[in-house]
């Protein structure tokens, strides 16, 4: 037991990814079988504030802490937050959830959910002081701005505004579109022409440069426009040109070389998801569709495929396994990816309830999946570790 209990603290991508995985399959169950009645327990905060605060601020932070503490040492050749502090850190956020789904008082749940992320900031800052790694400054800058999003969600409970369709949600899902275009856009142009190399392929992604830069300017800028006013025609028009500079980042990036690899073409598929949710979040500022169908865009495909891909492959490859994917690998993936799909479409009012209820199911079993498959694996050491 203690063996594999230092095992799963060895380093961050162990118990936060696992544990993420486990928590979006079984909010997302709750969340089911509370909006169908088929159970008498019921959240402290309102039944949708839960449901969004629990994928958004507390699977995405579990994912935020698992990345950092996993990137960072080979950012900064620092040693890894590990041992009993990384398993404090842990206890802190499964009481988090916890604390939000029952009726602790309310000051008691914003210290326990908002400090794990002070905590996870702090410490992410302080190895990347002490390295001098500034480039990646701008990564710990924007998961500060994500508690402080936090934070403003917990103050919309406080006074009993609707918190899922506050400042503090749609800042905390611009946050993490930002996150996911910027470590995206260096990430995969780099796996993409890793693994199209040893194809013997001639025509390479376009690396991330000043003009990957300026797109994410303008996305910074106008996703400030989105927190504040969603409703206006200028924000759908700012979004709509910003959509349609992702889909030409995109586009640069060779994804339709690497269908024989479903570790890189997931890749692609999931950052797809960002100019889509763009361009439908656009569409609902003019008024011509539900905005549901960019918010799960963004949210179930975006930020839902990517960090399960990113996820997999750090749990593959820092665990000292091929990146190959596996049959039960590409499967989840595929039903993650078809879970957004079918989660937009019932926004978008097409057979709305059978497609939410299957988009649920698909969401369920894929993270499901994942744990099964790297459940076990979690605990044992690396086969090639000393």
């Amino acid at each position: 037991m203690a063996q594999a209990l230092a095992a799963f603290f060895s380093s961050g991508f162990r118990p936060m990814f696992l544990s993420a995985a486990a928590w979006a399959a079984l909010s997302m169950t709750l969340w089911i079988l509370y909006w169908t009645g088929s159970t008498s327990w019921e959240p402290a905060w309102p039944a949708l504030d839960w449901h969004v605060h629990g994928l958004l601020f507390g699977y995405g932070s579990a994912v935020l802490c698992g990345f950092l503490f996993t990137a960072i040492p080979n950012w900064t050749k620092r040693p890894p937050v590990s041992g009993a502090p990384l398993a404090a850190l842990w206890l802190l956020w499964v009481i988090g959830r916890v604390a939000t789904a029952t009726a602790l008082p309310w000051a008691l749940t914003l210290g326990l959910d908002v400090g794990f992320l002070l905590l996870v900031c702090l410490l992410a800052a302080r190895d990347i002081l002490a390295a001098g790694n500034r480039r990646n400054l701008p990564v710990i800058a924007m998961v500060a701005l994500f508690t402080v999003a936090n934070t403003l969600f917990h103050l919309d409970i406080r006074a009993e505004s609707p918190a899922s369709s506050g400042n503090g949600t749609r800042m905390g899902i611009s946050l993490l579109i930002l996150l996911i275009s910027l470590i995206g856009g260096r990430i995969i142009p780099i796996f993409t022409t890793n693994w199209l190399k040893q194809h013997n392929a001639t025509k390479l992604p376009v690396q991330f440069n000043r003009k990957d830069g300026a797109v994410l300017a303008a996305s910074a800028l106008t996703l400030i426009l989105w927190i504040f006013t969603p409703d206006r025609q200028t924000t759908g028009f700012a979004l709509g040109i910003v959509g349609l500079a992702h889909l030409w980042r995109l586009s640069r990036w060779q994804g339709h070389r690497t269908g024989s690899e479903p570790l890189i073409l997931a890749l692609h598929v999931a950052y797809l998801f960002v100019p889509l949710g763009y361009l439908l979040t656009a569409a609902s500022a003019f008024g011509t569709i539900s905005p549901m169908a960019g918010l799960h865009a963004w949210t179930a495909g975006a930020l839902g495929g990517m960090t399960l891909i990113v996820m997999t492959r750090a749990s593959l490859g820092h665990s000292g396994r091929p990146l190959t994917a596996s049959i039960l690998d590409t499967t989840f993936l595929s039903l993650l990816g078809l879970a957004a799909g079918t989660r937009i479409l019932s926004a978008l009012d097409v057979w709305s309830e059978p497609l939410l209820h299957l988009s649920a199911t698909l969401w369920i079993v894929g993270f499901a999946l994942f744990v099964l498959r790297f459940g076990k694996g979690m605990f044992l050491p690396r086969p090639d570790a000393p």
